[in-house]
């Protein structure tokens, strides 16, 4: 990744009618080489925001620019420069594979004289190579997917727009994408929205979340969850001999540090036959570190083992629903 600008976004807004702003006034930039997850519920304004740094819609206020050009005032440009799989595939079922690939070389303008290697490393990225001759109505989703990325990257474009390329596939076909999309980060920037927020965490070096058509995180995924506010939690097990009546539940809520402790696994307790053990979650209150009285209580209890102490970070999808859902999304 370098310091080079690809794509910047500044105050952008887009209000459909007179109604409230579908994108509200958000800014953000994007460097070459980054892979960015753009995440938001339905409805957060995702796609208007992919629509308009693709010159497809025009925006109500702010600006945007790929590659150093201005989406409304040079669109053409704009265009040249990207490469765009929307949500909905836009691929004619009755063309062969190859037959469709030439057609977008043509409309892309691709060079005759490099187009034949061309093709052939895009195909060999999306591998779907057996799959020239065929119709594409005649392919699974997940193949169409694949010759939707092909076309999308035919003409060496700097940066790729990708709208819920996974969408609708199975846990294979979105393994296979993922992989597809992560070879191609490696020399393009990408943007690419998703619901499926493993598919972030494994692809993306960096996430934008929006909600309700306003930018709330922005960050890397470990950034966001280090930075995700609230209550820390922590998972502590607890091991104890035989005939030991105490309540380890009862003793961590005696703690002043603690919020909530909520039973893991704690069935093992009650056999009084055998060795015990129990795991528990323990919520912090804000700001309080609790881990060096949980293990003094335990230690000076009686036949009572600390087995594990350990905090828990904050999941990208804990960040999400908190992010998201206050804000009425």
């Amino acid at each position: 990744m370098t310091d080079k600008v690809m794509i910047h976004v500044e105050r952008l807004t887009k209000v459909y009618g007179h109604g409230r702003p579908a994108v509200d006034a958000i800014s953000f930039d994007v460097r070459a080489g980054e892979v960015l997850g753009f995440l938001g519920p339905n409805g957060a304004g995702k796609t208007t925001t992919m629509k308009i740094l693709t010159s497809f819609l025009a925006p109500t206020a702010g600006r945007a620019q790929v590659a150093g050009h201005d989406v409304y005032d040079d669109s053409v440009e704009v265009r040249r420069r990207i490469g765009y799989l929307p949500e909905d595939t836009p691929l004619y079922k009755d063309m062969t594979v190859l037959e469709y690939l030439e057609f977008i070389c043509d409309v892309r303008d691709v060079d005759k004289e490099h187009r034949r290697g061309r093709l052939r490393r895009v195909v060999e990225q999306c591998g779907i190579g057996d799959k020239l001759g065929k119709l594409i109505g005649e392919l699974s989703k997940g193949f169409r997917q694949r010759v939707g990325l092909a076309q999308a990257i035919v003409h060496e474009p700097e940066v790729l727009i990708l709208d819920e390329p996974t969408s609708g596939l199975d846990p294979n076909q979105i393994a296979e994408i993922r992989e597809v999309i992560k070879a191609i980060g490696q020399e393009k920037t990408v943007i690419f929205s998703t619901h499926i927020l493993g598919e972030v965490q494994a692809t993306c070096s960096r996430v934008i979340i929006i909600s309700d058509g306003k930018l709330v995180a922005d960050g890397t995924p470990d950034d966001l969850a280090r930075k995700s506010t609230g209550a820390a939690s922590i998972l502590v097990e607890i091991g104890g001999k035989r005939g030991n009546d105490t309540d380890p539940l009862g003793l961590l809520r005696q703690i002043d540090g603690i919020e909530e402790v909520k039973a893991i696994n704690s069935t093992g307790w009650s056999l009084s036959d055998r060795p015990r053990a129990a795991q528990f979650r323990v919520v912090a209150k804000s700001g309080v570190d609790p881990r060096g009285d949980i293990a003094r209580v335990i230690a000076t209890a009686n036949d009572m083992d600390l087995l594990q102490l350990t905090p828990e970070k904050a999941s990208l999808e804990d960040v999400f629903r908190k992010l998201t859902t206050t804000q009425g999304a």
